[in-house]
């Protein structure tokens, strides 16, 4: 299990020297899991090791919003006098991605018939 955390480490820590020595507008974890990801097509897939230590991450995913759920806290005033942009932001996008989750899903469905 620390070899595999060493793992998802390395490769968020390599994104995010890649991000910041390029100054690049992307987040350095997100990098991260791209090569990560890359690596893991060319190997065939994630070993028994990782995939259970992922497993368990993600089991206790939701520990991780309580760093977020603790800064929306302390900007809770600026969240006060920014609603409204705010909330046409997020409903706004919520709408825009069950719109275009729902043609993407109708161009795949279309497409499916077609085959067969």
């Amino acid at each position: 299990m620390l070899a595999a955390l060493t793992t998802l480490l390395l490769y968020q820590l390599l994104g995010e020297v890649i991000v910041q020595g390029l100054g690049l507008p992307v987040p350095g974890p997100v990098l991260g899991m791209i090569f990560l990801f890359l690596t893991l097509m060319l190997r065939g897939g994630p070993s028994e090791e990782l995939r259970q230590t992922s497993g368990t991450l993600l089991q206790h995913l939701s520990l991780l919003f309580v760093p977020a759920g603790a800064g929306v806290m302390v900007y809770f005033a600026r969240l006060g006098d920014e609603w409204l942009p705010i909330v046409v932001s997020v409903v706004g996008s919520t709408v825009l991605t069950i719109a275009v989750t729902g043609v993407v899903l109708r161009f795949l469905i279309r497409r499916r018939e077609g085959a067969q």
